[in-house]
């Protein structure tokens, strides 16, 4: 069956046109680590999205159709909104319409699935482009599962040292301090020190807080705010180790979405097009769009993306090689899998890092409090014997 890429592309220029349906990623640490907490969101979780399409794959692939295939899934949901979620997409489908088209009515699918399922069913792939979303959704999960195992503990330990220097600081070294001033004499400069940020935190905790709440509120009313996005998104790639994994993630996601969609013979203006409605992260953002109207003007993929540094040189490399002998879709797979294994080992080595970091670092912290005070009594000893 031929593609109407005609009616895609219309399609593609009026969702452009209104850009309500992005999935959004502010650009954050928090949100990098727990994408799949969604408290007010209107979309499927990824959990979800996954385990339905390859359900639906299965049971495609097996010979049954697609309105028996739906008729299981809704059978089996335990929770009422999902049931009633799958059930609507079930009566689209039994009054005639697509799959596709059943998604994309629910509002709870991006443009990004509407649009790959719509190009699997009028090239007969619809299987293929099931089990690559599944593919997706299965690695999305697992490094958002390896980037909280590999943060929690640490900022569990932070947490827990940050409110030990508040206890010692509020309450344990006044009482040294009351206790000092009885014997009176000199006090070494290190303690001097302590009690002073003692003295401040005590005076201005409440100030503090209300600036700490302050910022947060900030941060969520212009989460999304263009410049906002831009410096806090410059920041991020800028930390550390953290900055080097999520462009990596980024890449990587990048690279199976291209596959997917050079493996689904969707024209390449069409792909970036797509791709750039699913990520939102400012940098990519911005490539994306501008290598859109290279493309429009003619220019080859991989001579836009050399204009920016957000894309490395061997992945350009290696693109700029598949256009020449047309292996796209073979290309961006191996680039997928191979960002994937780094993804693997650089979030394992963070783990690893930041644990034995972490705990050095509370123990100085807490032993520099400890000598700071006790350091006048030893020399009160000395003195009285």
């Amino acid at each position: 069956m031929a593609i109407d890429l005609n009616k895609i592309n219309r399609n593609i220029k009026a969702i452009k046109l209104n850009n309500t349906d992005r999935i959004s990623v502010p650009n954050n640490i928090l949100s990098v680590l727990n994408k799949e907490i969604v408290l007010f969101g209107n979309k499927l979780k990824d959990k979800k999205k996954e385990k339905f399409y390859s359900e639906l794959g299965i049971l495609l692939s097996s010979g049954l159709d697609i309105k028996s295939a739906l008729d299981i899934i809704v059978d089996e949901q335990t929770k009422e909104a999902d049931k009633k979620l799958f059930k609507n997409i079930n009566k689209i489908v039994l009054n005639g319409g697509s799959l596709s088209e059943a998604l994309h009515k629910t509002g709870k699918f991006s443009n990004y699935e509407y649009f790959s399922i719509k190009i699997g069913e009028e090239s007969g792939r619809v299987k293929n482009v099931l089990e690559d979303l599944t593919i997706y959704y299965t690695k999305k999960i697992k490094q958002s599962r390896q980037l909280v195992n590999a943060f929690s503990y640490p900022i569990l330990v932070l947490i827990t040292a940050f409110a030990a220097v508040f206890f010692m600081m509020n309450y344990m070294v006044p009482m040294f301090v009351d206790v000092f001033s009885r014997f009176g004499g000199e006090l070494p400069s290190i303690t001097k020190l302590i009690i002073s940020i003692s003295n401040f935190f005590g005076n201005y905790s409440g100030l503090i807080f209300l600036i700490l709440l302050v910022i947060i509120i900030a941060i969520y009313l212009l989460r999304n705010n263009l410049l906002y996005r831009k410096i806090s998104s410059l920041i991020l790639l800028k930390f550390p180790l953290l900055g080097e994994i999520i462009k990596k993630i980024y890449l990587e996601r990048f690279c199976q979405s291209m596959a997917l969609l050079s493996n689904s013979k969707t024209p390449m203006l069409n792909s970036i097009q797509m791709v750039n409605k699913m990520i939102s992260f400012y940098p990519f953002e911005q490539a994306l769009s501008i290598i859109e109207k290279d493309i429009l003007h003619g220019k080859l993929l991989n001579e836009s993306m050399q204009q920016f540094s957000f894309f490395e040189k061997r992945m350009v490399s290696l693109i700029k090689v598949a256009e020449e002998v047309n292996q796209l879709g073979l290309i961006f797979e191996k680039l997928d899998k191979q960002y994937s294994e780094e993804l693997d080992y650089k979030i394992s080595m963070i783990s690893s890092l930041l644990e034995p970091f972490l705990i050095i670092f509370v123990g100085i912290l807490v032993g520099i409090i400890l000598i700071a005070m006790y350091l006048p009594m030893f020399r009160l000893s000395t003195t009285i014997f």
